[in-house]
């Protein structure tokens, strides 16, 4: 029992993590656009 629960806190991290590093990469794609509209 202790090791689905690790397993399960294991994945919840592994899938929070993506989420956090898509959501700067979109957010750094958009920010690259921004800049190149500025010349």
């Amino acid at each position: 029992l202790a090791d689905i629960n690790q397993e399960g806190a294991n994945m919840l991290a592994l899938q929070t993590r993506q989420q956090l590093s898509t959501t700067a990469l979109s957010m750094a794609s958009q920010a690259d656009q921004s800049v190149l509209s500025l010349f």
